[in-house]
């Protein structure tokens, strides 16, 4: 690619995308950021627009993207499912959209491992060829599923759009704070009992390498992104130094139908499985054919995690 290709990115207040248009800058990349929010003293000239508006596709045009990364999408259950799913779904759909109207050359977009979904028959480790199962229950991954469907008949229908489409495990840095890792910041560990929980991680730093790399290589593909390796759930309370309460999966979910209904809390029954069934990734892929290695293999992205975290008084 020509380093004066114009690069947008969706979602550029956000945590990657902060650090991806400071990557891009640094290394001389013309960078375009664009949010509901323009935060203060961004790396990037960022536009306030909502990725769902109807003027993306002549900001496209008028600004000369060549190429877009997609990271905007609702990462926190907000409650209202419609309007999550508009976000998540239609506004990437406008965001195809505006790439094709604006002749932009190509949309990497960062999906999430989630898109596999949590199920007690996943295999132990998915690649990149295995079914897209978002659970329905749960609204972030049946969104990234749904998303996935979308970009797979615009690959289908709209070739001349070049897609590169990451679907990262659990991303963990510097200074990571969200409901994931919110499941660490307990006096202990709930764990299914049955069940091994096995997270896979992959450090903000590697995510924005292997996007910078994917841009100016102009790569196209899917790939899984996660260190390499697992930790289960009793892995990760050992370099916590924490207990872990083992809590029969009937007896988690009669607590959450109370907890629900009194509006204690967001999550419903069913959501068990996001903590009994999680996807563990196969980074092979994106070794061998993308080419990048992530730096950081997932016990020491944890490991990292939890240095900084707790230097911050966070664990």
């Amino acid at each position: 690619m020509s380093v004066t290709d114009r690069i947008l990115i969706t979602g550029a207040a956000g945590y990657i995308g902060r650090q991806l248009a400071a990557r891009l800058v640094t290394t001389g990349h013309e960078v375009l950021g664009l949010d509901i929010r323009v935060p203060a003293a961004p790396p990037c000239p960022v536009i306030e627009c909502d990725i769902r508006d109807a003027q993306l596709a002549s900001i496209c045009r008028e600004r000369g993207i060549a190429r877009v990364v997609h990271l905007a999408a609702v990462l926190a259950d907000s409650g209202d499912r419609a309007r999550d799913y508009d976000i998540d779904v239609n506004g990437t759909r406008n965001v195809l959209e505006a790439c094709v109207s604006a002749g932009v050359r190509q949309l990497v977009v960062t999906s999430s491992g989630a898109a596999y979904g949590y199920h007690a028959d996943n295999p132990a480790w998915l690649n990149e060829d295995d079914a897209l199962r978002g659970n329905p229950e749960f609204a972030y991954a049946d969104h990234k599923r749904a998303v996935e469907t979308l970009l797979a008949e615009y690959r289908a229908e709209r070739p001349a759009l070049g897609q590169l489409i990451f679907r990262p495990g659990t991303v963990l840095g510097r200074e990571t704070d969200n409901q994931i890792t919110r499941l660490f910041a307990g006096r202990w560990l709930l764990a299914i009992a049955g069940s091994d929980s096995p997270f896979v991680f992959i450090w903000d730093a590697d995510v924005v390498d292997a996007i910078v790399r994917g841009i100016e290589n102009d790569a196209r593909g899917i790939y899984n992104m996660a260190g390499d390796g697992a930790l289960t759930i009793d892995d990760i309370a050992a370099r916590l130094d924490k207990p872990v309460l083992r809590v029969p999966a009937s007896m988690v979910k009669a607590g959450l139908w109370i907890g629900h209904r009194l509006g204690l809390t967001p999550h419903r029954p069913q959501q068990v499985d996001f903590l009994r069934y999680r996807p563990v990734l196969a980074n092979t892929r994106l070794k061998r054919e993308f080419g990048f290695t992530p730096a950081k293999t997932s016990a020491e992205v944890f490991d990292y995690f939890v240095e900084h975290a707790r230097a911050r008084g966070r664990l």
